[in-house]
């Protein structure tokens, strides 16, 4: 037996906890994971934006594909689904906050750090997560006992909040949105420029390895080839090999990494490291708008200081009703220390860029 977490938000809780609480369900990017769950497996259920524990599920079947709406009212992207028999389900004041004593000291990848660190939070980044037996065991006895003697955990007045509904209705559905607080700029010190360079580099560098040909801004190119150096000259380009008109192509040449395979785009990245946040978004929203069939997977690639800000400012309404789709579900953040764990890899040369998935995080089911 073998236990997966699965996310919840604060809307797809409130959507399972009234439907009959028999089926859980994925995004199709699980679905290279949810092929090695078997029944008898089991989901320790957390929801996010209150990062608490929630529930525990035992899987009764093998995954299915299925997009009857359960979890959003139309388009419900939770299509990868299984049939679950709800072990434990709480309330949020019941759900057990994960920097609470009994759980903090206890769990593999929190005991040894602070409580206010938040480099936990790339074990909690996206469902089908694997637990260790242990944390897996701790925590469905954790569960199981709150469920039959329910210790309050109060929400405080910004975790109600939370708990309001943040979707909007469009044209293709339901979308959740974020109205994200005031940004906490970091400083321009120094050192700043250099690091933005080294995370450039990285990227260039992990790409290569996969294959990729590699495109940087020619304005960044003398800084990223003191870090980096291709193994062949075709693979960092001088031009873009790409058929659009000139505005479409001014925005793409000023994208900080692009990964290109058979002239076409398949991984675009902006390194935010000390610029605002929405600079890079809007860049890549601008690519979006001005080509909307252009499938392509976009990242933001930021230190995990900036995490939370990165997340909110994807989920805007404003970005949630773009023609080619909301962004939360084309673009997703990427921790500096996920390109350089990712970069560290000796078998790089045998990945393809879909390895970028488990490191990826979403708007829709990130803690924060």
């Amino acid at each position: 037996m073998s236990y997966y977490i699965d996310l919840f938000s604060p809307e797809t809780y409130l959507a399972f906890s009234s439907s009959n609480r028999g089926i859980s369900g994925f995004r199709e990017n699980r679905r290279r994971i949810a092929a090695n769950i078997k029944p008898g497996d089991k989901f320790i259920c957390y929801m996010t934006k209150l990062s608490r524990w929630v529930g525990v599920f035992e899987i009764s079947s093998d995954y299915f594909i299925d997009d009857h709406p359960i979890f959003m009212q139309s388009n419900d992207p939770f299509v990868i689904r299984f049939r679950v028999s709800t072990k434990v389900w709480l309330e949020p004041e019941a759900g057990i906050p994960i920097n609470s004593e009994i759980c903090w000291r206890h769990l593999s990848f929190t005991r040894d750090l602070r409580r206010d660190s938040r480099f936990w939070t790339g074990m909690v980044r996206s469902s089908l997560t694997k637990l260790s037996e242990e944390d897996g065991q701790y925590l469905e006895a954790l569960l199981t006992t709150q469920s039959r003697e329910l210790q309050s955990y109060p929400l405080t007045d910004a975790e109600k909040k939370k708990l309001w509904p943040s979707v909007i209705n469009s044209g293709t559905g339901q979308i959740a949105v974020s109205i994200p607080d005031g940004e906490n700029r970091p400083s321009n010190r120094r050192g700043t420029e250099t690091e933005h360079t080294q995370i450039q580099a990285a990227l260039a560098k992990i790409g290569e390895s996969m294959g990729f040909r590699i495109w940087l801004p020619n304005t960044d190119h003398q800084r990223v080839l003191e870090i980096w150096r291709p193994a062949d000259d075709n693979v960092l380009l001088e031009h873009l090999p790409l058929n659009y008109d000139s505005v479409t192509l001014r925005t793409i040449e000023n994208i900080d990494v692009l990964w290109i395979r058979r002239n076409a785009i398949t991984r675009a990245f902006e390194v935010e490291h000390s610029t605002s946040v929405y600079s890079g978004l809007l860049r890549m929203a601008d690519l979006m708008s001005l080509q909307p069939n252009l499938k392509i997977k976009a990242h933001i690639v930021a230190p995990i200081t900036r995490r939370r800000k990165v997340l909110q400012e994807m989920s805007r309404p404003v970005f949630a009703l773009m023609e080619s789709g909301p962004m939360a579900e084309s673009c997703s953040y990427l921790s500096y220390d996920a390109i350089k764990e990712l970069g560290g890899e000796r078998n790089l040369s045998h990945m393809n860029d879909s390895v970028l998935e488990d490191y990826a995080e979403y708007a829709q089911e990130a803690d924060f």
